[in-house]
């Protein structure tokens, strides 16, 4: 079964069904849907998705393309503590934009992930899709949580991670970035490690569900977290 869905406007959409015990059609991964047409919301509709949950902050969103249908609740949760000094130290060394920033994330500012899991588990019943702007870090971050719980194994959780970069890889183009795969190797080979290292160690590192529960997911809230993913 290919993860990989084909909304039209988006090219970095995948339901994360099939990884560990996720359910196919509970959650879906993807960069922000501004681009969606009115064809690619109608088939995010018929996916069943009836909940966005939106990581960006307020400055970055911009206008859609096309109209959400108005089944569809949009809850935003910003993920980055922006203002912070966490948010400041970071942004100099790769503006929050690999994963090396993900285990200082978890142990400083475990409250705007927890938000974030809190409101998938508590969306009305249907696919949940979550997203950043370019459905890397931040949905990724969020994507390793999950997937952690689900009880991925880290070698499934990475494989998803590096997928966006050849997903995401015609937007990069159209911007004239250089390969983005290659950029952010190249940061981490500076800080001695690799993306499979530094996620590797981000997943040993996270204990389930006690980093949930410790940090304010209620116990119902846990269960239907698992109900939802799966099922």
């Amino acid at each position: 079964m290919t993860r990989d869905l084909w909304w039209d406007g988006c090219v970095n959409v995948r339901d994360l069904g099939g990884l560990g015990r996720v359910r196919p059609g509970a959650v879906v991964r993807m960069e922000a849907p501004t681009r969606l047409s009115e064809a690619g919301w109608a088939a995010a509709w018929a996916y069943g998705v009836r909940t966005v949950v939106d990581l960006r902050h307020a400055d970055e969103c911009v206008r859609d393309r096309a109209p959400r249908p108005a089944g569809i609740t949009t809850v935003r949760v910003p993920l980055e503590p922006v203002g912070t000094p966490f948010y400041e130290h970071w942004k100099h060394i790769d503006n929050l934009a690999s994963p090396l920033c993900f285990p200082a994330m978890l142990a400083e500012h475990p409250e705007p992930v927890v938000a974030a899991v809190r409101a998938i588990a508590n969306a009305a019943p249907g696919c949940v899709v979550f997203h950043c702007a370019g459905g890397k870090d931040r949905t990724g971050l969020l994507a390793l949580v999950l997937l952690t719980l689900a009880r991925a194994t880290p070698e499934e959780i990475i494989a998803d991670y590096l997928r966006t970069y050849d997903r995401m890889k015609p937007r990069y183009d159209e911007l004239g970035a250089r390969d983005q795969l290659t950029a952010v190797s190249e940061l981490l080979a500076s800080r001695n490690t690799t993306i499979e290292a530094s996620l590797t160690s981000t997943i040993a590192s996270l204990t389930m569900p006690g980093f949930l529960l410790g940090n304010g997911l209620s116990d119902t809230e846990l269960a239907a977290l698992h109900t939802r993913l799966a099922g």
